[in-house]
């Protein structure tokens, strides 16, 4: 649950510092970004709550973000890569804390 407000609030805090001029359509615009997680419908089981999204699903693959990164070089694309890699982020932040949890015990 935590994961999926940080997705949105810090969706939202980017449309905040970069976009506040059209923050509806931006914030929109990112938003539409969660899409890339359309990829774990074709995973088995469907979800995970222990599995790492990372390198897992083949939208959130080290090439796949590489890709992601390179649309921040044009400015048509540039809302999507930001909106693209601050979901690969946070996934990532994702991942380490359950990794992190699963040392502590």
């Amino acid at each position: 649950m935590v994961h999926n407000f940080l997705h949105v609030f810090v969706l939202a805090l980017a449309v905040w510092i970069f976009y506040r001029e059209d923050w509806k359509n931006s914030f929109l615009l990112l938003m539409l970004t969660m899409i890339v997680d359309l990829d774990h419908l074709f995973a088995n089981p469907f979800f995970d709550p222990q599995r790492c999204s990372i390198g897992f699903h083949p939208l959130h693959t080290e090439a796949a973000t590489s890709l992601y990164a390179l649309m921040l070089l044009h400015r048509k694309f540039r809302i999507f890569g930001l909106g693209l890699l601050i979901h690969m982020s946070l996934d990532g932040l994702d991942c380490a804390w359950m990794a992190s949890m699963s040392t502590n015990k």
